[in-house]
C-alpha cells in the first residue's frame, strides 16, 4: 500500500490507546492508516522526519471564542490553530441561536481547522461584553437555542452559560436553570463559567454529569479552594457524580496560587482549555501549549497534559469516538511538539511568576491528512494578532491605539 504521508520517528503519545513509544504513523486519504514500529518509507509519497520530537492526536481546545468581527471578544483563530497543534477548537458561546447561523457560515463552515460550538443560553450570544448578557432574563430561551443544537449538531455540542456576578446581575443561578432545561431537550452538556458573585456551591448543585465548570482555578471569587486552601466538599461531590472540571485559562481567569493549592489537595482539572480571545493571545495565553507548559511548570506530567487536551478533551463534547485519538481509521488529525529543556518563567493572570523547566512548542500540526508547519501559516497568525490587538483596544476604551481622542472632539492628534 502506499500512503500519502507518513510521519516517522516520533515518540507517539496517545493516552486513548495507552502508547507512549517511538512509532511511525501513515495517513491516507486523511485519514490515520497505519501506526507501526516501523514503516518503509518507500511505501510513502512524502515523510516527515520527526525524530527527537513528541506526537499525539491532534489537540482539542474546548474553550475558545473565535467569532471574530461579530463579538467583542472574537478572534481570527484558523491560523493560530494550525500553527500550534489544535486541530478542533470549541466555541464557548460566543453565538446565541440568534447570531449562529452567521457562526456557522463565516467562521466555522470556512475554517480548515474543525470549528465547533457551545450556544449561549443568552440569544445574543456575547456579542457585547461591556453589558453582561444575562442580566435581562429576557434573553434566555431554551427551546430556540435547543432547536439550533439539534438541527445543526455537526458544530454544536453543548448550551454556555456565565455564571458570575458581571454576567447575571441580581439573577442567580436562574441562567443556569435555563441552560440545563435547552440542554435536557436535546442531550447535550452545559458548560458554566464560574466567578466571583455567584456561590460556587449553589452553581455546582444544579450541575448534572457530564456538563463542564470551566475557569476552574480562576481567583476572583467563589474559588475551588476555601480560605483555608482546601478544596470545597462540593467540588469534590460535583466531580464524583461526574462534573468535569476545566482550566479554561483566558484573560483573567487562571490563578497559580488556586491552581498550586488544588493540585496539593489532588484535585486536577480534567480538562485543559485556553479561553483564547481578543484580550487574552497576546497577554495572558498565547496557545494551548503555551497553557500546557503552566501545567507541566505545576507538576503535571506531559503525558497527563496530552491526556487533557486530547483524549479527555474529545471525551468532554462527546467526540471521542472521532477525534483525540489515533486508533486506525480515524481523521487524521495530529500534532507534534518539541520539549525544550531550560529556565522558563510563566505567568498566570494576575502576573504571578512560576518557574518551569520544560516548554511545549509545536512545529508540525495535520489537519485530516494536511500537514501545516507554523511559518506556512505566519502572515495568517501575524493578521490575527494586529486585529486582536484592536479589538482589545476598542473594547478598553484604549481609542489612542487609532491616533484619536474624544478630548480633541473626534480629530486625530
Amino acid at each position: 500500500m502506499i500512503y500519502d504521508l507518513l510521519l516517522s520517528g516520533a515518540n507517539v503519545i496517545d493516552p486513548s490507546q495507552g502508547i507512549n513509544a517511538i512509532k511511525d504513523v501513515a495517513l491516507s486519504d486523511g485519514i490515520i492508516a497505519a501506526v507501526e514500529d516501523k514503516i518503509d518509507p518507500n511505501q510513502a509519497r512524502q515523510r516527515i522526519d520527526l525524530n527527537g520530537r513528541i506526537l499525539t492526536p491532534g489537540w482539542v481546545d474546548i474553550h475558545a471564542h473565535v467569532y471574530a468581527g461579530a463579538t467583542t471578544w472574537g478572534i481570527k483563530a484558523d491560523a493560530h490553530c494550525l500553527a500550534t497543534g489544535v486541530t478542533t477548537i470549541v466555541d464557548a458561546g460566543s453565538p446565541g441561536w440568534a447570531t449562529f447561523i452567521g457562526f456557522k457560515e463565516f467562521i466555522a463552515d470556512p475554517a480548515r481547522t474543525q470549528t465547533l460550538a457551545f450556544v449561549h443560553i443568552s440569544g445574543i450570544g456575547l456579542a457585547y461584553g461591556p453589558i453582561g448578557e444575562m442580566e435581562d432574563l429576557r434573553y434566555g430561551d431554551p427551546e430556540r437555542t435547543a432547536c439550533v443544537i439539534q438541527n445543526w449538531s455537526d458544530i454544536c455540542v453543548g448550551v454556555k452559560v456565565r455564571q458570575a456576578q458581571f454576567q447575571v446581575g441580581s439573577n442567580g443561578i436562574e441562567p443556569l436553570i435555563l441552560a440545563n432545561r435547552s440542554a435536557e431537550l436535546v442531550g447535550v452538556p452545559v458548560m458554566v463559567h464560574i466567578g466571583a458573585g455567584v456561590p460556587l456551591p449553589d452553581v455546582l448543585n444544579q450541575m448534572r454529569n457530564g456538563d463542564i465548570v470551566t475557569h476552574c482555578y480562576q481567583g476572583h471569587g467563589d474559588l475551588v479552594t476555601d480560605q483555608d486552601d482546601k478544596v470545597l466538599p462540593e467540588v469534590w461531590e460535583a466531580q464524583k457524580r461526574g462534573v468535569l472540571f476545566d482550566v479554561g485559562h483566558g484573560g483573567g481567569s487562571f490563578n497559580f496560587e488556586v491552581a498550586r493549592n488544588s493540585l496539593a489537595n489532588g484535585f486536577c482539572a480534567d480538562v485543559i482549555s485556553t479561553d483564547i480571545h481578543a484580550n487574552s493571545v497576546h497577554r495572558t495565553v498565547n496557545s494551548l501549549a503555551d497553557a500546557g507548559s503552566k501545567l507541566m511548570s505545576l507538576g503535571l506530567s506531559l503525558t497527563e497534559v496530552v491526556e487533557r487536551t486530547t483524549t479527555a478533551a474529545a471525551t468532554a463534547i462527546g467526540r471521542e469516538k472521532e477525534i483525540g485519538t489515533l486508533r486506525l481509521g480515524t481523521v487524521a488529525d495530529l500534532a507534534a511538539f518539541e520539549i525544550t529543556e531550560g529556565e522558563f518563567v510563566y505567568y498566570d493572570c494576575h502576573r504571578q511568576e512560576n518557574q518551569g523547566t520544560q516548554k511545549i512548542e509545536p512545529v508540525l500540526t495535520v489537519r485530516a491528512g494536511t500537514p501545516y508547519r507554523p511559518e506556512d501559516v505566519h502572515e495568517e497568525l501575524m493578521e490575527t494578532l494586529r486585529r486582536a490587538k484592536e479589538m482589545s483596544a476598542l473594547s478598553g476604551r484604549n481609542f489612542e491605539h487609532f491616533g484619536w481622542s474624544p478630548d480633541t472632539g473626534g480629530r486625530p492628534r
